[in-house]
């Protein structure tokens, strides 16, 4: 459980204080959008109101609170399931990633109404329109992980012994 709560804690911070220090400290939201590497990497203000890519983002103070709920079941049930599983170290980091980055945009829910998203990614040509945060990162990998990594238990369980008639 250890490597499940620092990793969490981790993520949440690192997503908290790169919110700070873009959005604040940098003045994105006045701004609209700063190059960084141009165009691999760039920052962009964007108010997340809805799911990913803004899906249902029209009852935006209805589904802010719907998407809250969800956000901590989810996050607890990850928990619970852990827990219970007791599942190797890279699941627990997986579990995390996940934790750490819902909770992160949890925050923004509560504290904005929206979750702020700053990073915009494009390559090769493809110009891409949505914005993203390290929260969203750590979702997506942690989400991953325990698709990778769920199954496999810290402790292997001796095969049952087979009765002889």
């Amino acid at each position: 459980m250890r490597a499940l709560s620092l990793t969490a804690i981790i993520v949440f911070l690192l997503d908290q204080l790169s919110k700070l220090g873009v959005i604040r400290l940098l003045s994105l939201r006045e701004r609209g959008e700063i190059e960084v590497l141009d165009p691999l990497l760039n920052f962009r203000w964007a108010e997340n109101r809805g799911v990913n890519f803004g899906l249902f983002a029209n009852s935006a103070e209805f589904m802010r609170w719907v998407l809250i709920a969800i956000a901590l079941v989810i996050s607890a049930w990850v928990l619970w399931w852990l827990r219970r599983e007791r599942p190797g170290k890279w699941s627990m980091i997986a579990g995390g990633l996940l934790i750490g980055g819902a909770l992160g945009n949890v925050v923004d829910r509560i504290a904005y109404g929206y979750v702020a998203d700053f990073l915009t990614m494009a390559c090769c040509g493809y110009e891409n329109p949505y914005s993203f945060n390290v929260a969203d990162i750590a979702i997506f990998a942690g989400a991953l992980g325990l698709v990778l990594f769920g199954g496999k238990s810290a402790k292997p369980t001796p095969p049952k012994r087979r009765k002889t008639p």
